[in-house]
């Protein structure tokens, strides 16, 4: 009871309500176990506002392992959620069609670039048709990731290091990173094989279930994580590395997830102590000190899953100060949300964009020419505010300017 994660809870410190903060929530879950107050929606409603940044776990004192709360709560609370007809629809096709299948998610991926490159958006964009009709779907069109023409080459192969082998990891692609971040990931693999990794990129790997337990279904994640436990285990591999800090967090925590499965119990956790996230695997190889100057004053955007479910702060930094030319400014505010949270954009517009108003001025004060962050949600987020608010600045991961030296100095 002590209030420690009240000034860590992003949606706390906007609101100032005990309902809104974790102390809040956890009370609630309570009162509902014991019966002393109905799951309704008004109740569900302030656990759906949690983005699940978990930042309060960093904060408590007492060591609350409030993300395996709240994602057992949403799970209970998912079939009484009243989405409506067109909301349950939407949620289905998201969460147990798309998400699990990667061959749909090229085809809607191949959709959107079409959309985007054919003319037909900046049409959609002018005419401002959408922002009439449904500001919630205009802002869900806004948030609509370029698709790019390079497509991530290592999908189902093996790449060799350029030199001598140090090491040999299976990278995770995940189901959205390949499509919308080809380049980046090409990128993660070219570092890893200049310094001596052999990447095996696994065919049969599946998405890593981190958008699904968000929304509290856990029966398709435990799912999507007994595919990637047979599929990243049978590599061979001495780490099994992850680009995406939500990613990377979901399957740390397998061990976890898949603890009453007698099955998979024991390789769930086998697989959970493999898991590495590329920056902390970096360092701890060590990676080599790039020597291309880039010349960029450059701010840092701790993703949540990473700073909070993964407590990795400092190799982000240390890789970006080894980067000559490279000055790291501090963002006032960088262990806050950026308001991203999985699918959170879509489902809670209106507060994800009050977080993201924050994190916003605070990277307008730090005058930086380079926002750098590690998560993808992160960085969708942070472009979006950028464009918004006609703020000068681009936003890129990490392994992105890190890769970018690299090819200065091959």
């Amino acid at each position: 009871h002590c209030g420690f994660c009240l000034q860590a809870c992003p949606t706390y410190l906007e609101t100032g309500l005990e309902t809104e903060s974790p102390r809040g929530r956890i009370a609630l879950m309570k009162a509902v176990n014991e019966g002393r107050v109905g799951a309704t929606q008004s109740v569900v409603k302030h656990w759906d506002l949690c983005i699940q940044c978990r930042a309060c776990e960093v904060a408590c004192p007492s060591g609350v392992p409030y993300g395996r709360l709240i994602g057992a709560t949403m799970s209970q609370v998912e079939s009484k959620r009243e989405l409506g007809m067109f909301g349950a629809v939407a949620s289905d096709i998201a969460l147990r069609r798309l998400a699990p299948n990667q061959g749909r998610l090229e085809l809607l991926a191949g959709a959107a670039r079409v959309y985007q490159r054919s003319g037909l958006q900046s049409v959609v964009r002018g005419s401002g048709l959408l922002k009439r009709l449904s500001p919630s779907l205009d802002h869900m069109e806004r948030s609509l990731p370029d698709v790019p023409a390079t497509k991530f080459k290592a999908r189902d192969q093996v790449v060799k290091p350029r030199d001598e082998r140090r090491a040999r990891v299976a990278l995770l692609s995940g189901c959205v990173m390949p499509l919308v971040n080809g380049p980046e990931m090409n990128a993660v693999v070219r570092i890893l094989t200049r310094n001596g990794v052999e990447v095996v990129v696994p065919k049969d790997q599946a998405c890593c279930g981190a958008i699904n337990s968000h929304a509290g279904d856990l029966a398709t994640t435990r799912d999507l994580a007994r595919r990637n436990v047979d599929a990243f285990l049978s590599t061979g591999a001495d780490a099994i590395v992850v680009a995406s800090a939500g990613c990377g967090a979901r399957m740390k925590e397998y061990d976890h997830l898949l603890v009453d499965d007698p099955e998979y119990r024991d390789k769930a956790a086998q697989l959970s102590a493999m898991v590495k996230d590329i920056h902390e695997y970096l360092v701890e190889l060590p990676f080599e000190p790039p020597e291309g100057e880039l010349n960029y004053r450059v701010t840092y955007q701790d993703p949540c899953h990473l700073a909070n479910a993964q407590r990795i702060t400092a190799p982000p930094r240390q890789i970006l100060r080894s980067i000559p030319g490279v000055e790291l400014v501090e963002l006032s505010n960088a262990a806050v949300c950026c308001g991203a949270g999985g699918t959170y954009t879509i489902t809670e517009r209106e507060f994800s964009l009050r977080v993201l108003d924050s994190k916003m001025k605070a990277v307008k004060s730090t005058d930086a020419d380079v926002v750098a962050t590690a998560n993808p949600g992160c960085l969708l987020q942070l472009k979006l505010g950028a464009q918004r608010d006609g703020l000068p600045v681009q936003v890129k991961y990490v392994t992105d300017l890190l890769d970018e030296s690299y090819r200065k100095r091959p």
